[in-house]
C-alpha cells in the first residue's frame, strides 16, 4: 500500500509541476518542489476520500479508455525507451503510471456523476441571465484580416532592410492592381507561418495587432489592401477581407451559450458542495 500511495503522489506531483511551472519535478527549485509536493499530497488525500464515498461504488473506467489514454501519452515520446526513462525519472514505471491514470479517471467519473444532481437550467434562468448581463453580449467591430510579412535580417542578403523593403514594395504594387491575388502572394512570399493559410490572421477586434498594423487595418475598406507597413517583426502588407459591424448578440444566438455556462456553473457548485461535505465528514 505505501508504494501505491507513493506512486499516486508522484503522478500528481508530475502533473502539478508541469501545470504550475512547466517543468519536471526534478527540475524544480526547493520552494517550488515543496509547493508541488504539498499540493500532490492534499490532492491524493482528497481523491482517497472521493473513492471511498458511496457514489464510488459503481464507478468503472473501461480498460479500453485507459489504454487509449496511455497510447496518446506514449505518442508524445519518440520511442518507448524515452517514455520509460521519463517515468523512471519521476519515480514511476508504466504499471504505476497506468494505475494512477485510472485512479484519476475514476475520480473524474465520480465527480461527473455527482454533477448530474445539479438543478436543471430553465428557459427563465436563461432569459434572466441575458437581461441582467447585457455587457457580455455586445459584439465589437471586427475585421477579417490577412497579411504578408517580410522580415528584416542584416545577416541575410535578401532580408537586409533595403532589400526587404524593395521586395515588399514590389508585392504591394502588384496587389494594389490585383488585390484578389493576395492569398497567392502570401503563400509565395510571406515569411510568417500564416502564409500556409493565405496570410490569414483571423477575425480581429481592435487592439489585437501591433499598433501600426491595427490602425491601418481599421482604416481599410472591405477588400482593400494597405501599402507597406512596418512593425517590430518587419514589413507587412495587409488586406481587410470583410468587416463585421459592432452590435449586440441576439437572444436566440446567445441562448445556447448561456444555457451551457449556467449548467457548468451549477454542476461545479454541486461538485464543490459535495467535496466540502466529504472533507467535513
Amino acid at each position: 500500500m505505501p508504494e501505491v500511495i507513493a506512486s499516486g503522489v508522484a503522478y500528481l506531483a508530475l502533473k502539478a509541476a508541469q501545470k504550475l511551472y512547466g517543468k519536471a519535478p526534478a527540475a524544480l527549485q526547493t520552494d517550488e518542489s515543496k509547493r508541488v509536493q504539498n499540493m500532490a499530497q492534499k490532492q491524493h488525500q482528497l481523491e482517497t476520500r472521493v473513492l471511498a464515498a458511496p457514489e464510488a461504488r459503481d464507478a468503472v473506467v473501461p480498460p479500453s479508455t485507459i489504454e487509449a489514454a496511455m497510447q496518446e501519452i506514449r505518442g508524445r515520446y519518440p520511442n518507448e525507451d524515452d517514455f520509460a526513462s521519463d517515468l523512471a525519472q519521476n519515480g514511476l514505471d508504466e504499471a504505476a503510471f497506468a494505475a494512477a491514470l485510472e485512479r484519476e479517471m475514476k475520480v473524474e467519473a465520480i465527480l461527473e456523476k455527482v454533477g448530474t444532481r445539479a438543478e436543471n437550467v430553465s428557459d427563465t434562468d436563461v432569459d434572466l441571465y441575458y437581461q441582467y448581463h447585457p455587457e457580455q453580449f455586445r459584439r465589437p467591430e471586427t475585421r477579417l484580416a490577412r497579411h504578408i510579412l517580410i522580415t528584416i535580417n542584416d545577416s541575410i542578403a535578401e532580408n537586409t532592410r533595403d532589400a526587404a523593403f524593395k521586395r515588399v514594395s514590389e508585392i504591394a504594387a502588384r496587389l494594389a492592381k490585383e488585390p484578389q491575388r493576395f492569398e497567392e502572394q502570401a503563400l509565395k512570399h510571406s515569411e510568417c507561418p500564416t502564409a500556409l493559410d493565405g496570410g490569414k490572421l483571423g477575425d480581429l477586434p481592435r487592439g489585437k495587432l501591433f499598433p501600426e498594423l491595427d490602425a491601418a487595418l481599421f482604416e481599410l475598406k472591405a477588400g482593400e489592401v494597405s501599402g507597406v507597413l512596418e512593425s517590430e517583426l518587419g514589413f507587412h502588407v495587409l488586406r481587410c477581407d470583410t468587416i463585421t459591424e459592432a452590435g449586440v448578440l441576439g437572444f436566440s444566438q446567445a441562448k445556447p451559450h448561456i444555457r451551457k455556462v449556467l449548467e457548468q456553473k451549477r454542476k461545479r457548485a454541486c461538485q464543490q458542495a459535495w467535496v466540502k461535505q466529504l472533507l467535513e465528514a
